[in-house]
């Protein structure tokens, strides 16, 4: 394996992409190796310190429109049997939950869209990354299929007031969140206006609250994205001491 801390980037979806994470992660020292799922993703983890799991329209095992799930659900029970750095984004929070034994539901709970609280749990205020986001910050939404149950022994870190289950742990390294750190309110201006409002959605109240949001949710995402490169760091570390 490389020694130069690696993070293997899977996105779903031509529209959801890891934004401002590319920079941050990168800052670090941290190379970003992205993969588009339609395009073919490694069929090991091999040669990576950590992995990040994208967003997108999908469920966890809808084959039919994703084939490229097959591989990216065995990509993901290779991280959490490896405990390797994943952080899992809202359908990749939904992908870890379900090969981990958890529940997903399409179309179930609330809606969730723009700017949100979210409130770590006490397990959250201790965890090496929730931590960054302290006791609430807002983050940015955009889902409505729900992690209904959580998979056996993973550890709930953090909630918003309408869904429960936004950000979670399985071993110490393995994390999934519901919303969405990459985002800013900027990425809010790409979505579809007409869709929100055929949904019943006031758009400029959304992008207003997300403005009004964006530096406390800056900088409570890049205190989170920075958490979650450590432990890629470290592990790269750990990889290079061992190879000596």
């Amino acid at each position: 394996m490389t020694n130069t801390p690696r993070v293997l980037v899977v996105i779903n979806s031509p529209s959801s992409g890891p934004r401002r994470l590319t920079g941050w992660l990168e800052a670090m020292g941290i190379v970003l190796v992205e993969h588009h799922g339609a395009d073919g993703l490694p069929e090991t983890l091999a040669g990576f310190h950590g992995v990040v799991l994208l967003g997108g329209g999908l469920m966890p095992n809808d084959y039919e429109k994703a084939p490229w799930l097959h591989t990216e659900r065995a990509l993901t029970r290779e991280a959490i049997d490896d405990d390797v750095p994943t952080l899992g984004i809202c359908l990749g929070a939904q992908i870890i939950a379900d090969v981990a034994g958890g529940e997903v539901r399409a179309s179930y709970g609330p809606k969730e869209r723009g700017s949100t609280p979210i409130h770590a749990t006490e397990l959250g205020a201790a965890d090496a990354v929730i931590a960054a986001i302290g006791e609430t910050s807002p983050m940015i939404e955009n889902h409505e299929d729900m992690i209904t149950v959580l998979p056996e022994g993973a550890r709930l870190l953090a909630s918003s007031d309408a869904v429960e289950n936004q950000a979670f742990v399985i071993g110490q390294h393995v994390r999934g969140v519901q919303f969405h750190p990459e985002a800013s309110a900027e990425s809010l201006r790409l979505w579809n206006e007409a869709a929100l409002t055929e949904q019943g959605y006031d758009v400029q109240a959304m992008l207003d609250a997300a403005d009004a949001h964006h530096e406390a949710n800056t900088a409570a995402s890049k205190r989170l994205i920075e958490a979650f490169g450590r432990e890629v760091l470290a592990r790269a570390e750990a990889h290079a001491e061992g190879a000596q």
